[in-house]
């Protein structure tokens, strides 16, 4: 699929940064099946690319995402539960998706995230937002759950935090969202892109195997019991140990230089 033939999103890749902004300014980034479906193509051509870096996620406007769009729940609300279930697994298997990319992730938080926007939130490795967004878990104000993104954002929030917030569904400023852990960093909307851009830099000075592996310890270490992790960290250190860009970053530190990644 050609970057002309996107409907609800905007892709891009230059100096190894994937650049993916929710396109649907109008009903402030909601996405739909379309969307869902354009953002699991374009997450698994990022996956394949190997020059790709780092991955920021955004939104296009004054909305990161508004969470389902309203004619869409229109539709779904007449499908049968086998539909429902079809369509619900699409959305879970997005998240996860993006999750356990092997690349970092970052969300450049530009507005609000509503529902499953705070899903994309989560799901990223690290969120910057603007002080002027809002957040929150509507879900039970429309007789439903934050479902699909829940075992995201308990990761990132903790379960005390998600009992508050799922079952009140209160609206978030972006600081206690900060201070729950579901962001991490609030800037100024003038300033965003320029910590965005400062942040990417640091990852990419950073080896990329390394972050790769990285990124699987973090996703594993946390589901091991103590034996199991002793061994698996000790394996996957004397690994990279003798792997070329271990060899590469040692012998550019001992030797004062930058590593050959980093040119």
């Amino acid at each position: 699929m050609s970057k002309n033939e996107w409907e609800t999103i905007i892709f891009s890749i230059e100096d190894r940064i994937a650049r993916v902004m929710l396109n649907r300014p109008d009903v402030h980034n909601a996405f739909d099946d379309v969307m869902i479906k354009e953002l699991s193509v374009v997450f698994d051509e990022i996956e394949k690319n190997q020059d790709i870096r780092v991955v920021i996620l955004t939104g296009k406007g004054k909305s990161f995402c508004a969470g389902a769009d309203l004619n869409w729940m229109k539709r779904v609300k007449d499908y049968s539960y086998d539909d429902n279930l079809k369509g619900s697994l699409k959305l879970a298997d997005l998240f996860y998706n993006i999750y356990a990319s092997s690349k970092p992730t970052i969300a450049r938080v530009n507005g609000t995230a509503i529902g499953g926007g705070t899903g994309l939130v989560a799901v990223c490795d690290i969120a910057i937002a603007a002080d002027r967004a809002k957040f929150s878990f509507s879900e039970v104000k429309l007789g439903l759950i934050p479902a699909c993104i829940s075992p995201y954002v308990m990761k990132k929030c903790g379960e005390g935090k998600c009992r508050e917030f799922f079952l009140t569904g209160e609206r978030l400023t972006a600081e206690r969202a900060h201070a729950a852990g579901l962001i991490n960093m609030v800037v100024p909307l003038d300033e965003l892109d320029n910590v965005v851009d400062e942040l990417v830099k640091r990852l990419v000075s950073s080896g990329p195997e390394a972050i790769t592996k990285c990124k699987e310890l973090l996703r594993n270490v946390a589901q091991m019991p103590f034996d199991e992790a002793r061994e698996y960290t000790a394996e996957v250190i004397a690994r990279l140990r003798i792997s070329d860009e271990g060899q590469e970053g040692m012998n550019a530190f001992l030797e004062k230089r930058r590593p050959e990644w980093t040119k």
